[in-house]
């Protein structure tokens, strides 16, 4: 555990307040769910709550059959990193904190198409890396969000080294976004 040198005291009702800081460096929303530990020195232990994360195994499998019959790459994120990919390196992708392209989709609440060839993008990353990593590039992205009651829980993107993403891509991944939605109710 890393110490951060800052103190708070449980009010009267047994909350404790998280400093800006730290809910802004772990990207940490009001709302947000948080899992609370306990280890065996007595330490709480808070730690973000991914319900996609629950789904572990079952992301896995449908990033691989999707990445299987489109022949694409395809990537499963929660909020805040990739946790399901196929079609790839699995090191190059998995864990990785989300880029500006996926956190707008979600936060705009619809899919979108990234196509290099047609348009430049300032945020057209998937995850949180430069482009300079040749095997991180894709020519082409789309990024569905994964919209669970009525709030944004990840998104799905199938990726290309060609710009061939096109509607059966599209009709796809919007249905194995709904697909793990309704997983997550």
């Amino acid at each position: 555990m890393k110490a951060t040198g800052i103190v708070r005291r449980i009010d009267d009702l047994g909350r404790v307040v998280i400093p800006k800081e730290i809910r802004r460096n772990l990207r940490i929303r009001e709302g947000e769910p948080l899992e609370i530990f306990v280890d065996r020195e007595g330490a709480i232990i808070l730690k973000k709550y991914s319900p996609l994360g629950e789904l572990g195994g079952i992301a896995r499998e449908y990033a691989a059959a999707i990445s299987e019959t489109l022949n694409k790459t395809v990537l499963i994120f929660d909020r805040d990193s990739v946790v399901a990919m196929a079609g790839a390196a699995e090191k190059d992708f998995l864990g990785k904190k989300i880029g500006r392209f996926v956190e707008r989709a979600m936060e705009e609440r619809r899919s979108l198409l990234l196509d290099y060839a047609k348009e430049k993008f300032g945020d057209g990353n998937i995850i949180d890396e430069d482009h300079n990593n040749s095997s991180l590039f894709f020519h082409s992205q789309l990024v569905v969000p994964i919209i669970a009651q009525g709030d944004p829980v990840g998104a799905i993107a199938v990726c290309s080294k060609e710009d061939d993403i096109g509607e059966i891509d599209r009709k796809v991944a919007q249905s194995a976004s709904m697909v793990l939605a309704h997983q997550m109710e």
